[in-house]
C-alpha cells in the first residue's frame, strides 16, 4: 500500500470486494469410493451366484469375492497384523479379520465380504459422526487470523499477528476477524463475538473500549491499537484450553477402554470354546463347520465398536454443545463431575454483580473533600480492583490529580491498601483495615448497606466513599434455574463485602445462604466446611483472589470475559459470556451428556448380549450378526449427536 491511501480516523480507501475468508470447497470423500464399488460388485456376485450363471463357477467366485475383500478389507487385515506384531492381539480389528477370513475358509465368501464391508462403512459413518460432533470445537480452533493489515508510517503493511508489538495500530475490514486483543481507536464498531462468547447478537463498541481477538467486524473499517502480544491474547489461551480439553478423558470413557481390554479376550476364547466343547458332548454328531460358523458369528456380534466409538463421541458432543453455548469444559471428566454437583457456591462481585462500580458519595471528616479524593485516587491507581478503578475514574472528573506519586504502596489482602503520597500516609479499604491499625472511626458507618471505602490520613479517620455495584440482568434467572435442578440442594454466596450488603443481594436473588466479610482464606474455610459435610461443590468466581477456592472445589468455574487470568487458568469450566445463567446450562449439559452415554452403554451391551446368545444357539446368521453390530453402533451414534440439537435454558 502507498502513502496515497487515506487512513484518517479508521477510514481508508480499500477494496472491499476481497473475500474476508476463503470458502471451503465441497468435495466427495474419496474414502467412500472403494466401499461403494465393492458393494456394487458384491451385489453382482450374489446375483450371479443365485442365478447360477454358467461362467460363475469355481474358481471364479473365490477370485471375485476375494478381490472385493482385499480392496475393502485389506487395510483392516493389515492393521490387525500390525497390532498382533506389537503384541495387541485382542482388539476389534483382529476379531473382524478372524471372523471374515474364517467365513472364506468355510466357503461363505459373500458373507465374509459383506461383514467386512458393513464394518468398513460403519467405521466411515462413525468417523463422519465424530467429525460432525467436533465441528463446533474445530470452528473455534480456526478463528485465529494469519494476516493483519498494519499501519506503519502512514503505510499499510501485511504482517503475521505474531510480528506486531504492543501499541501498534492495525486495521480490520468489515467481515474480517480481529487478530489481536486491543483498544478500539475508531469512534464506533459493531462486532460479532460468537466465537468467544457463544452469543450471536452484535456487540457495540465505542472508542477506547477493549476488543478481543476472534471477534468479527460487521460494519465499517476500524482501527485497533494492540494491547496484548499474539500468544497472550484471550483467544490464544482459550484455544490452548480447548485442545487440552479434547485430550482429557472422563472416568466413564476410561472405564470403557479398560472393559474393552478385558471383554475382547473373553469373547475370543468363548468363541474358541464354542468350537471345541460341543465335540466332547456330541461325539459322532459333531459338525465342525456348523460350530465353526457359529463361533465366527459370535465373534462378529461381540465386536465392541459401538461402546468404543459412542462413548467418546458422547463427550465430544457435550464439549461441543458447551462451546456453542459460550461454556468451555477443559475436559470430558468435568462433564461427569457436573452430574454430581449438589451445592453451588458463588462469589458476588463480578459473578452475580457486574463489578462495574460507581462512586455515589464522598464524605469527609475534618479534611478537604477534594484533597481526600486526590490522595485516595493516587493510592488506588496502583490497583486493578473494580472499586479502585471507580474511584480513579471519579477523581479524574471531580478533582485535581495529585502532583505527588504514591510510594511504599502495600496491598493488604482482604483489607485494602496503604501507601504514602507526598507527606501523607493514606489508608483506604474496609473497616477491618482501620481496626488493624487501631485507628478509631465512627461505628455508625458499619450499618451502611452500600459498599464503602473507609479512609485514614496520617493515622486519623478522614471519611469514606460510598460505592454502588449493580446486579447482572440474568442473575435472578440464574438462581431460579439452579433451584429447578433437582440435585442442587444449596446455593451459597460468599463475599468480602460486609454482611449487610451480601444479605441484601441474597434476598433480592433468592440465594439460600450468604456469608459476607470474608478474606480469601475465609472463602477457602467455608468451602472446606461444605466439602466436609459430603457435598460436591461447584464454585464460580472471577477474581485472582478466587483462584485458590476454584482449585479447591470439585468443579471450579470462572467468568471468562472479565475474569482474571489466574481464575481462568485454574478453573475447570469457563463461562465465556460472563452470564451467571450459564452455570445452570453447564450443569444441564453435563447431565444430558451423562444420560446419553449411559443410554449408549445399556443399548450396546443389551443388544449384544441378546444376539450373542442367539448366535451361540445357532439362531443368528452372519448377516444378522453384522446388521446387529452396525445397527447398534449407528443407533448409538445417532443418540450421541442428539445433544448437538438440544436447547438448554
Amino acid at each position: 500500500m502507498s502513502n496515497e491511501d487515506d487512513c484518517k480516523d479508521g477510514a481508508c480507501a480499500i477494496d472491499y470486494t476481497q473475500d474476508a475468508a476463503p470458502k471451503e470447497k465441497v468435495s466427495f470423500n474419496k474414502e467412500y469410493i472403494i466401499p461403494l464399488l465393492g458393494f456394487v460388485f458384491l451385489v453382482m456376485g450374489i446375483a450371479f451366484d443365485y442365478s447360477e450363471v454358467s461362467f460363475f463357477t469355481n474358481p471364479i467366485p473365490i477370485m471375485w469375492f476375494g478381490i472385493i475383500y482385499i480392496a475393502v478389507g485389506g487395510p483392516i487385515v493389515l492393521k490387525a497384523l500390525n497390532l498382533i506384531v506389537k503384541g495387541d492381539v485382542y482388539n476389534e480389528f483382529v476379531l473382524m479379520s478372524v471372523a471374515t477370513l474364517g467365513a472364506f475358509a468355510i466357503g461363505s465368501y459373500e458373507e465374509g465380504v459383506a461383514v467386512m464391508m458393513f464394518y468398513v462403512v460403519g467405521e466411515l459413518f462413525q468417523e463422519a459422526a465424530v467429525n460432525k460432533a467436533k465441528r463446533s470445537i474445530e470452528a473455534l480452533l480456526k478463528v485465529q487470523v494469519e494476516e493483519v493489515t498494519v499501519l506503519e508510517n502512514d503505510n499499510l503493511v501485511i504482517k503475521h499477528p505474531s510480528e506486531l508489538k504492543i501499541g501498534q495500530l492495525f486495521q480490520v475490514k468489515p467481515g474480517q476477524k480481529i487478530a489481536l486483543d486491543g483498544e478500539l481507536v475508531s469512534e464506533y464498531a459493531s462486532l460479532n463475538t460468537a466465537a468467544l462468547t457463544g452469543e450471536s447478537a452484535p456487540d457495540s463498541k465505542k472508542k477506547g473500549d477493549t476488543v478481543l481477538a476472534g471477534m468479527v467486524n460487521l460494519n465499517t473499517l476500524i482501527q485497533v491499537k494492540v494491547t496484548s502480544k499474539y500468544e497472550d491474547t484471550k483467544l490464544s489461551k482459550i484455544l490452548k484450553l480447548v485442545q487440552e480439553a479434547v485430550g482429557r478423558k472422563a472416568k466413564t470413557q476410561q472405564l470403557i477402554s479398560r472393559l474393552a481390554k478385558v471383554y475382547t479376550p473373553i469373547v475370543f476364547w468363548l468363541a474358541v470354546a464354542l468350537v471345541i466343547i460341543p465335540y466332547f458332548f456330541l461325539g459322532g454328531d459333531y459338525e465342525f463347520q456348523m460350530w465353526f460358523q457359529r463361533a465366527l458369528i459370535f465373534l462378529v456380534i461381540s465386536c465392541p465398536c459401538a461402546l468404543v466409538i459412542s462413548i467418546p463421541l458422547g463427550y465430544f458432543g457435550g464439549i461441543g454443545a458447551g462451546s456453542r453455548n459460550g461454556i468451555l469444559f477443559k475436559g470430558s471428566n468435568y462433564l461427569d463431575i457436573m452430574t454430581k454437583v449438589d451445592t453451588v457456591v458463588m462469589d458476588k462481585t463480578g459473578t452475580l454483580t457486574k463489578g462495574v462500580f460507581e462512586v455515589q458519595e464522598v464524605v469527609s471528616i475534618d479534611f478537604d473533600k477534594d484533597k481526600i479524593l486526590q490522595l485516595v485516587a493516587a493510592l488506588e491507581s496502583n490497583s486493578t480492583h473494580p472499586i479502585a478503578e471507580a474511584i480513579v475514574n471519579y477523581s479524574k472528573e471531580n478533582s485535581t490529580p495529585s502532583e505527588n506519586k504514591s510510594t511504599e504502596v502495600e496491598e493488604i489482602s482482604g483489607h485494602g491498601m496503604k501507601g504514602k503520597i507526598g507527606e501523607f500516609e493514606v489508608l483506604a479499604g474496609n473497616t477491618k483495615l482501620l481496626k488493624k491499625f487501631a485507628i478509631p472511626f465512627d461505628a455508625a458507618i458499619e450499618k451502611i448497606t452500600e459498599t464503602i471505602v473507609v479512609i485514614a490520613i496520617n493515622k486519623k479517620y478522614a471519611g469514606y466513599i460510598t460505592i454502588a455495584d449493580t446486579i447482572k440482568e440474568d442473575a435472578k434467572a440464574a438462581i431460579i434455574a439452579l433451584h429447578k435442578i433437582p440435585k442442587i440442594t444449596n446455593i451459597v454466596m460468599l463475599s468480602g463485602d460486609k454482611q449487610a450488603v451480601v444479605d441484601k443481594v441474597a434476598k433480592e436473588l433468592g440465594i439460600d445462604t450468604a456469608i459476607g466479610g470474608l478474606l480469601p482464606e475465609g472463602k477457602i474455610t467455608e468451602v472446606e466446611k461444605l466439602k466436609a459435610q459430603g457435598n460436591t461443590i461447584a464454585f464460580i468466581g472471577d477474581g485472582i483472589n478466587d483462584a485458590p477456592v476454584i482449585t479447591l472445589s470439585d468443579v471450579g468455574m470462572a467468568m471468562g470475559g472479565l475474569g482474571s487470568d489466574a481464575a481462568i487458568e485454574t478453573a475447570d469450566v469457563i463461562i465465556q459470556t460472563d452470564q451467571p445463567s450459564k452455570i445452570a446450562t453447564a450443569i444441564q449439559i453435563g447431565n444430558a451428556t451423562n444420560k446419553i452415554i449411559w443410554q449408549n452403554i445399556i443399548l450396546a451391551l443389551g443388544v449384544k448380549i441378546l444376539v450373542l446368545i442367539l448366535g451361540a444357539m445357532g439362531m443368528a446368521t452372519m448377516w444378522e450378526a453384522v446388521i446387529s453390530d452396525v445397527g447398534v453402533a449407528l443407533l448409538a451414534i445417532l443418540n450421541s449427536v442428539r445433544i448437538q440439537r438440544m436447547e438448554f435454558k
